[in-house]
């Protein structure tokens, strides 16, 4: 995702972890959904490195739940 995310598209990632959380799906998907999410966040703020490292953190834990 190289936009900043909208507010519906992070109210629509929290309603589906809130699904994910109570009823079940895919947690390998909501983790790759939440890092580009992230990502889209620390891109648009350029400066800010702890937006870039929490982004870069939640990508690697996707990409190891998407190994697994």
């Amino acid at each position: 995702m190289s936009h900043r995310p909208t507010v519906d598209e992070i109210a629509a990632f929290l309603a589906d972890l809130k699904a994910v959380c109570t009823i079940g799906g895919d947690p390998v998907e909501l983790a790759a959904r939440k890092a580009d999410l992230l990502e889209g966040i620390a891109d648009a703020m350029p400066g800010d490195q702890e937006a870039a490292e929490v982004a870069r953190a939640a990508r690697v834990a996707a990409d190891e739940a998407r190994e697994r």
